[in-house]
């Protein structure tokens, strides 16, 4: 079975010192693993479209699409069906709202400076992610 996704790296480049929202989820054994927020893409939506909800629905922030990130694939196995994700990424801009962890499938929520991610980060894929995000940031800049 496939099944696609899409979520992304929110950062705020306004304060003083760069920074990504991060959400934190309880893994089976009780861990809390902080990932990059994401979700089903909905009939209709474009992967931006739901990257950008999904931002907004797991952290309380609106975001504003900057660029691809690029994609992690992976496997897994759910109700004794193996499925394939695809999780397309995109680099956002914080443009307003206020970091919640509302969503029920959060545990937590998080700022965390852009120097910190990767060693916050608990899945290999979005670490790569984070470096693709500095080169366009500075790039940018």
């Amino acid at each position: 079975m496939e099944e696609t996704s899409a979520g992304g790296l929110v950062v705020d480049l306004q304060g003083p010192r760069r920074q990504a929202a991060l959400i934190g989820r309880l893994d089976r054994r009780g861990r809390l693993l902080w990932s990059l927020p994401k979700g089903h893409v909905e009939a209709g939506e474009t992967t931006e479209d739901a990257a950008v909800r999904e931002v907004e629905e797991e952290t309380g922030i609106r975001g504003r699409v900057l660029a691809p990130l690029g994609t992690v694939d992976f496997w897994f196995v759910a109700e004794d069906r193996r499925i394939h994700k695809t999780v397309h990424h995109f680099l956002l801009e914080a443009r307003g709202g206020e970091l919640s962890d509302a969503d029920v499938e959060v545990t937590e929520v998080a700022w965390v400076p852009l120097e910190e991610l990767r060693e916050r980060l608990a899945y290999d894929g979005e670490r790569r992610l984070v470096d693709a995000a500095e080169q366009l940031l500075a790039d940018s800049a």
